[in-house]
């Protein structure tokens, strides 16, 4: 199903501008995170993909005040419903982030604290931002986990997280995240722990939770299934930076950027049974070690002189933009149903 997009004409509540972030190693500062551009108004899903070390993680880091030495950012702006977070103080930061702006990480083992119960964890987090009694709390607790898929939720509230499965701790990870109702969403791969059922209910619920309260949510993963179910736009991420950004429907069906159509052609295709799969010849660049010109260069099967020497600029294209010296132009058959 194609979903409506979002009304171009709202402002965006999360507007991203040349955020770079560095990583401080013996050889030298080198970028996680190159000049990325992105935005997500309310009542929008924007999927972040790529492959693993593209930077996608590093990135909802950045944007939240969580890199940690070695890691700095040095530059860009993130502005969160008009407001630089990068310009905001430590305090105002931890008022933010479990209320209006919540992360859900990957690891549930970073956000769960290991001596204290789910409930006190849970209640914790609402009466950190809310005016609530314990029993008010809980209750709040209970009916969040209840979303996610836990049942018995009070019985589960009184145990600690190791009695939890490793997919029912980060089913407790995502009721944390959701319980203040956030306007911003940012989620790292949150359901590559969970079996495919469950996954399908979460996504159900992060959908219906953007629709209901207009809150935003950018999306990071390398599953583009995920992504073709829940996005309504995609923004494809390589070495650091955004390579590739439109409407979910086109970026699926009709890629302009080659990796993008790499990663779209490396998904598994029920009609292909029994044929090698294909995949990306090579391996993404260290940070110490990326190419002049087009980072993708080196696994390219287009690149010609120009894409070693010169960085391709940035192309748009009405609601589409990319940066490639020679750009995907014919419609390539789509690996799977878009939404």
């Amino acid at each position: 199903m194609i979903r409506p997009r979002p009304d171009a004409a709202v402002p965006p509540l999360l507007q991203v501008r040349g955020l770079r972030t560095v990583f401080h190693l013996a050889s030298g500062a080198w970028p996680a995170v190159d000049g990325v551009d992105l935005q997500v108004v309310r009542g929008e899903v924007l999927g972040l993909v790529g492959e693993s070390g593209s930077g996608k993680s590093v990135t909802g880091f950045s944007i939240t005040g969580l890199v940690d030495a070695p890691g700095e950012v040095l530059a860009g702006e993130v502005l969160f419903n008009g407001e630089d977070l990068r310009q905001a103080s430590p305090e105002r930061l931890r008022s933010l982030r479990g209320d209006r702006i919540a992360m859900i990480f990957q690891d549930p083992q970073m956000t769960l604290n290991p001596v204290l119960t789910i409930g006190e964890q849970m209640a914790e987090a609402v009466q950190e931002h809310r005016a609530a009694t314990r029993a008010q709390a809980w209750d709040l607790a209970a009916k969040v986990l209840t979303l996610v898929g836990i049942a018995s939720p009070y019985e589960r509230l009184k145990q600690f997280p190791h009695e939890f499965s490793g997919g029912m701790r980060q089913r407790v990870a995502i009721a944390t995240a959701l319980i203040n109702q956030p306007d911003l969403i940012i989620a790292d791969e949150p359901t590559t722990a969970l079996d495919v059922t469950i996954q399908g209910q979460i996504l159900f619920e992060m959908r219906r939770l953007v629709q209901d309260s207009g809150a935003a949510l950018l999306w990071i993963t390398h599953d583009l299934a995920v992504v073709a179910e829940l996005a309504d736009r995609i923004a494809v991420m390589y070495a650091g930076r955004i390579v590739e950004t439109g409407i979910a429907v086109q970026v699926l069906k009709d890629p302009r950027h080659p990796y993008t159509q790499g990663l779209l052609g490396a998904v598994p295709d029920a009609g292909l049974r029994g044929q090698r799969l294909a995949q990306i010849d090579g391996m993404a660049p260290r940070l110490d070690a990326r190419p002049a010109g087009c980072a993708f260069s080196t696994r390219c099967a287009v690149a010609t002189a120009i894409c070693r020497i010169e960085e391709p600029a940035l192309t748009e294209q009405g609601a589409r933009s990319f940066r490639c010296h020679h750009p995907v132009t014919a419609p390539t058959l789509p690996v799977g149903e878009a939404p």
